[in-house]
């Protein structure tokens, strides 16, 4: 697996507004997009391009275009906060879904619900903003492996070391793009210093 904690000024100012308790859903949800498409660009820099020609004002130009099929597939609920940024960035993009619940006592993913397209030789980009102890993520990926996959790349917001480590250990083709690795998980398994719970901070429950 390789990790990829993206690092960029903005990407710093976006996560202090996050981390803030204070900072209500509205702005939340903002914030959580403006950072999927920073995450997203790096997530895309080496994916495949063809060569095609178009006619400028000026004369003809070769130019490049994106050559690759993707797949986005938010896991639900709080992946829904990065979808529609990448479906802005990428529009011909096919959408999967899958729905996973965490057990609080045990902190053990429990699948719910599954709707993927082919992903058989395409880009899967699995948006998940926690990764915390990479139950979920590697359950996700596991469903998203019986489907065919074998391209898939993890965008989150926040990472624990905790969680990379798993994902790495179940699944070492799996590459993930962060913004932040923080510094450990606390007794009930959430991120430290972390955001909260992302879904409840993105739709305003408890």
């Amino acid at each position: 697996m390789t990790l990829h904690h993206v690092q960029h000024p903005l990407i710093e100012e976006i996560l202090a507004d996050l981390r803030d308790e204070s900072t209500p859903p509205e702005q939340f949800r903002q914030l959580s997009r403006q950072l999927t498409a920073l995450l997203a660009f790096d997530a895309s820099r080496d994916l495949p391009s063809r060569t095609d020609t178009v006619t400028t004002p000026i004369e003809e130009a070769d130019v490049k275009r994106l050559d690759a099929d993707i797949v986005l597939v938010p896991v639900l609920r709080a992946g829904m906060g990065m979808l529609d940024v990448m479906l802005s960035i990428f529009p011909k993009a096919s959408v999967g879904y899958v729905g996973l619940e965490r057990d609080e006592s045990t902190a053990v993913a429990r699948q719910y619900y599954r709707k993927l397209p082919k992903l058989s030789g395409r880009f899967v980009f699995l948006l998940d903003p926690m990764l915390a102890t990479g139950g979920s993520a590697s359950a996700a990926v596991s469903v998203l492996k019986e489907q065919g996959a074998t391209k898939v790349r993890l965008l989150c917001v926040v990472a624990a070391p905790e969680g990379i480590e798993r994902l790495a250990t179940d699944f070492p083709d799996v590459d993930v793009y962060t913004a932040a690795v923080d510094r450990c998980l606390n007794e009930q398994k959430y991120i430290v210093p972390g955001l909260g719970d992302f879904g409840d901070r993105l739709y305003g429950t408890q």
